[in-house]
């Protein structure tokens, strides 16, 4: 057997390590519950952030829901930051006419200026005009619970959070890429969760996080990150962990589950998740990064074994069984976190699926660091 396989088996059993100790972890996590009867439940005034360009189409849902929270409404604040939007967003926002719901115009903050991160803009901006002590951010694709807020208070109260991952849930149509990215965002998603219980390293999603005000501006917020298009979550959770991180925690609670859909094309998903990748060597936390460009190794090689077959036969073989091996580390963990969202029955296509998630994260591991991408009709860097 070539010398080259071996490598890669030493890759792949290091992998299944990696892949098994994110299962104990995620299954370590406790459910959180949430406790009717706490007193300090609903006296933390909380303001919800939700930065919007462009999304006619579904801020009005995502109002909707928040307007829906279980959470008492006189403590409640939604910020909506008008990012230069060119369709109806704005008119959509005003037509509410609701006391709860302000709306910031960004460009009216801006004065003509070019920023090469408009969302920690609009961020920064909301967060200088709100009233609440307590920061909550969704995207305005998302729709969140009834119980979210309640869920975030009752932990930030009990636990004196800093800073809360929360879950996002992918709702999939049925069609092939809205299942490829809902299992690659599960896994991330069971990633996230058991990264942070075990404070190996800083991870979340900016469409639902929350955050101490007084901590935001005790790292003095997104400064020295502002000049990075992406990292509005990720970045900022790793500052606020370095100061405070016995205070960081990943709240797993079905009622803290924010649902979005799926980008609807395949141009859109390589955009985002682009965007995503191109951040990764911008992470002061080391660790993160040698695990990202381990991961990234290991699928580069199990590429390279395929494309060898079309010279060797054998290759295939080694592929094959490579990929199975693969495959079977990673089932358990997918399966666990996909059970925790309600979507077990996408496993049936996680076999299938598996080349075209290798090459896929070869992909974009390259075009996130070489590579202008677009997104929200603009090209950033």
């Amino acid at each position: 057997m070539p010398i080259f396989i071996y490598i890669i088996f030493v890759f792949l059993f290091a992998y299944a390590i990696l892949i098994n100790y994110y299962l104990v972890s995620w299954n370590s996590i406790p459910i959180f519950n949430i406790n009717p009867s706490d007193p300090q439940n609903n006296q933390t005034r909380i303001s919800i952030i939700v930065p919007a360009r462009n999304e006619e189409k579904n801020i009005s849902g995502c109002l909707k829901a928040l307007l829906r929270q279980s959470y008492p409404a006189e403590l409640i604040e939604i910020l909506v930051v008008n990012d230069h939007s060119t369709d109806e967003t704005e008119t959509i926002v005003r037509n509410f006419n609701n006391a709860r719901i302000q709306l910031i115009n960004l460009h009216e903050h801006m004065e003509g200026l070019i920023s090469s991160s408009y969302k920690k803009k609009a961020i920064e901006i909301a967060i200088s005009r709100s009233s609440g002590e307590f920061i909550i951010t969704t995207d305005s694709d998302c729709i969140a619970p009834p119980n979210w807020i309640q869920c975030m208070v009752n932990l930030y109260s009990r636990k004196q959070a800093a800073f809360i991952a929360a879950p996002v849930k992918i709702i999939e149509d049925g069609s092939l890429l809205s299942v490829f990215q809902t299992l690659d965002f599960i896994t991330l998603q069971g990633i996230t969760g058991a990264s942070v219980y075990k404070k190996i390293y800083s991870m979340c999603n900016g469409a639902n996080l929350g955050y101490e005000k007084k901590a935001f501006f005790a790292v003095e917020g997104f400064k020295g990150i502002d000049s990075i298009a992406s990292g509005d979550d990720m970045l900022l959770m790793h500052k606020i962990f370095k100061k405070f991180p016995s205070r960081v925690f990943f709240l797993k609670s079905a009622d803290a589950i924010v649902s979005t859909r799926p980008v609807n094309s395949w141009k859109s998903f390589l955009q985002q998740r682009i965007r995503w990748a191109s951040k990764a060597d911008q992470y002061d936390d080391h660790r993160i990064f040698g695990t990202l460009m381990f991961v990234y190794i290991f699928n580069f090689l199990l590429l390279a074994v395929l494309l060898a077959g079309f010279w060797d036969v054998h290759w295939f073989i080694y592929f094959l069984i490579l990929i199975l091996v693969k495959a079977i580390a990673e089932f358990p963990f997918v399966y666990t976190a996909a059970g925790f969202f309600g979507q077990e029955k996408l496993m049936a296509y996680f076999f299938f699926l598996q080349p075209l998630h290798i090459l896929y994260t070869v992909i974009v591991g390259f075009l996130g660091k070489f590579v202008r991408y677009e997104w929200k009709n603009r090209k950033l860097n």
